[in-house]
C-alpha cells in the first residue's frame, strides 16, 4: 500500500522534476494552454493553482514568493496583472484538463491543460486575420 505519497515523482530525479515543473508552469501562464501527458498535467496543475491563488493579491511578498518558482519576468508580470485579476472571483479550480487520446509511440494519455477562462476565439481570429489578406490578393 502506498500511503502518504504526496506527489507523483514521474520517474525523474528531484532536480529534473523541479525544472520540468517550472518550465511547464511558465509555459502554461505564457500561452494559457499546453498539451502534455496526463500525469505531468496533474502535477503541473497543483503548482499552477497555488501560484494563481498567490497572484490574486498583488503584493511585494507574493511577487517574491512566486518569483522563486517563475524565472521569466514577463510571465511573472502577466500572472499578476492579467491572470490574477481575471481569477479574482473564483475560489480555486483555475485550470481544466481536456483529454485528447493516446500518444502514438508509447500510448500515453495526452491531455490539454488550460486556464478555465481560456478563449479559443482569440486563436481563430488571429488565423483569419493572417489568412484574409492572402485570400484577397489571389
Amino acid at each position: 500500500m502506498n500511503h502518504k505519497i504526496g506527489f507523483n515523482p514521474l520517474s525523474r530525479t528531484t532536480a529534473h522534476r523541479r525544472a520540468m515543473s517550472r518550465n511547464m508552469v511558465t509555459s502554461l501562464f505564457r500561452f494559457e494552454r499546453i498539451t502534455t501527458t496526463k500525469a505531468k498535467a496533474l502535477e503541473v496543475r497543483r503548482a499552477a493553482e497555488k501560484l494563481i491563488t498567490r497572484s490574486k493579491v498583488d503584493s511585494v511578498h507574493n511577487r517574491r514568493e512566486v518569483a522563486k518558482f517563475i524565472q521569466d519576468e514577463k510571465v511573472l508580470n502577466k500572472l499578476f496583472t492579467e491572470i490574477g485579476p481575471r481569477m479574482k472571483e473564483r475560489n480555486g479550480g483555475y485550470t481544466r484538463v481536456l483529454k485528447l487520446g493516446f500518444r502514438q509511440g508509447d500510448a500515453a494519455d495526452v491531455v490539454i491543460l488550460e486556464l478555465v477562462d481560456y478563449k479559443l476565439d482569440e486563436e481563430s481570429n488571429k488565423k483569419e486575420k493572417t489568412t484574409a489578406p492572402k485570400a484577397a490578393n489571389k
